[in-house]
């Protein structure tokens, strides 16, 4: 992919970021259920660490090798002509040069990184994170490259949001400062609470994500995001929640879908363009 194309798309996806109109994101897992997300009318395409990483043969959490997590990134960027963000978990303990220029390679408009510690297993610091993503932007900058950089807060993530008020100063705290430090937006994952999401996105300062699992329907969202004067952006199907029997070689048989059983598709054919709208927004959004 030429650099001319690549910045396109790192600008068409923050352009695509508007207030009252939150960005859908479909999380896919490799080169045919990108394919068949853009098919199903979605202009831009997210992965799902957890998806590629089964894909691949491993679990989550920065336990399938780096060089195998981008070189999918790179296949399912170069299968699809709209911007894709890809999830680099916490980066893979690369510095933020060889990160920023593996991103780059790959072909990625944007990338979500998150603020766990996957060799703790507890979160990393907050000031210490907020220096790292400000070095990843200066790497960024320094090669000309537009990446959009989604934040991820993983406050949330330890009790998947069941006691939002608990963590909601030390949430917005981070995303502050990791919005200082050159992120474009954060990501409150597992913040599904409709009060919180509105009290997060009116302090942050900045666009703020938010995962699609037990979250308030898009309209809704839209509404609070409009309230606050900020963005909603990104709203992701959670992973693992498609049913176990669907075989791992069908588009739609990793994680982001819940895919009834009288759908199941038994071949590497993308379903229909028609099939994948009606099961991502039904899998995401609705009721709206």
């Amino acid at each position: 992919m030429g650099v001319v194309i690549l910045q396109e798309r790192c600008n068409r996806l923050r352009a695509l970021h508007i207030p009252g109109t939150p960005l859908v994101l479909p999380n896919a897992w490799d080169a045919a259920s990108a394919r068949a997300v853009v098919a199903g009318g979605f202009p831009v395409v997210a992965t799902t660490s957890g998806g590629v990483a089964e894909a691949l043969g491993y679990e989550d959490g920065e336990r399938a090798p780096a060089a195998e997590m981008f070189a999918a990134a790179a296949r399912i960027a170069r299968s699809v002509d709209v911007p894709v963000s890809v999830d680099a978990e916490s980066g893979y303990g690369l510095p933020p040069d060889e990160l920023v220029a593996t991103l780059l390679d790959a072909g990625v408009a944007g990338c979500n990184l998150e603020d766990t510690d996957h060799k703790s297993g507890g979160l990393n610091q907050r000031d210490r994170y907020a220096d790292r993503l400000a070095a990843i932007r200066r790497a960024a900058t320094a090669q000309a490259y537009g990446l959009v950089i989604n934040a991820r807060v993983d406050v949330f993530l330890a009790d998947h949001g069941a006691r939002p008020a608990e963590h909601l100063d030390e949430g917005i705290a981070r995303a502050r400062a990791y919005l200082d430090a050159g992120a474009d937006c954060v990501y409150p994952i597992f913040l599904h609470d409709e009060r919180t999401i509105a009290k997060f996105v009116e302090a942050a300062g900045g666009p703020v994500n938010i995962l699609a699992w037990q979250a308030p329907p898009v309209s809704r969202l839209a509404e609070v995001g409009t309230g606050c004067c900020r963005t909603l952006r990104r709203f992701s199907p959670r992973s693992g929640t498609t049913t176990p029997p669907i075989p791992s070689r069908c588009p739609f048989a990793a994680h982001g879908l819940a895919v009834p059983r009288e759908d199941r598709f038994w071949c590497n054919q993308p379903p229909s363009a028609g099939w994948v709208s009606r099961r991502l927004r039904a899998a995401m959004i609705a009721p709206v």
